[in-house]
């Protein structure tokens, strides 16, 4: 429950060790681990991948509506929420063109932000 209570607080993805200093006190770090590989296969969570080799996890919303991008600074690693996408027809097209079906896709911008520039 505490690491759910965490994630609900978060707004952008966390990875196992920030929830571990958070609530350290209330569970040891295998729990967490444990706790958060139980929540992705319920899909309760989200993992992402920011292309720094740490796992980054966030509450799925229970509305069901989960499709977002990131921004993701290459100096300080601030993360923002993007929630434009591309428009539904290109999937569409993506579809006709290659056979595929129930195309998904991930894609998360690097940037430096105002902060570090």
């Amino acid at each position: 429950m505490a690491v759910l209570k965490y994630l609900h607080q978060q707004v952008n993805p966390t990875t196992n060790r920030q929830i571990y200093s958070e609530i350290s006190g209330e569970c040891d770090m295998a729990s967490i681990y444990r706790t958060i590989h139980l929540l992705l296969e319920i899909n309760m969570v989200q993992q992402f991948d920011f292309g720094d080799g740490v796992a980054r996890y966030e509450l799925m919303s229970p509305e069901g509506d989960n499709h977002h991008h990131h921004m993701i600074c290459t100096e300080c690693s601030t993360v923002v929420e993007v929630n434009h996408c591309f428009p539904k027809s290109l999937t569409e097209t993506l579809a006709k063109h290659t056979g595929f079906k129930k195309i998904t896709h991930n894609l998360e911008f690097f940037g430096i932000c105002p902060c570090c520039q």
